[in-house]
């Protein structure tokens, strides 16, 4: 197995780039677009254990918008092969003065990048 592929990190960066900026916009539509809309789809949250792509649908309908001064850092993404990758990332934003940790799981499925699992928590 190849890990780290150049192009592959590369593809793997600007999906989760798009996503992020999807996510500091409250782009629902798009949001919707980078999961992978299947029964398999798991996203645990700081206030929500979500399984399933229709039960993410709804929680981006009804949440509140990321708070826009949301920072990232130390995001690390790990590819192997040419279709799966992790991306790890921490992150802070002036609405919490807790830290907060970010993880998700992508696969290309038919030749499109989705997260197919992902958590999100705050730092106690």
């Amino acid at each position: 197995m190849q890990i780290n592929l150049p192009d592959i990190v590369d593809e793997v960066s600007k999906a989760f780039y798009d996503y992020e900026d999807a996510l500091l916009r409250h782009d629902v539509p798009a949001l919707d677009r980078w999961f992978w809309y299947d029964p398999a789809t798991v996203r645990y949250g700081v206030a929500e254990n979500l399984l399933g792509g229709e039960a993410i649908r709804q929680y981006r309908r009804a949440c509140a918008p990321v708070h826009p001064s949301r920072l990232l850092q130390r995001t690390v993404i790990t590819t192997f092969g040419r279709d799966y990758a992790t991306v790890s990332t921490e992150f802070t934003s002036d609405d919490s003065a807790r830290p907060g940790r970010q993880m998700q799981t992508w696969v290309r499925i038919d030749g499109n990048w989705r997260i197919v699992a992902a958590h999100v928590s705050l730092i106690q």
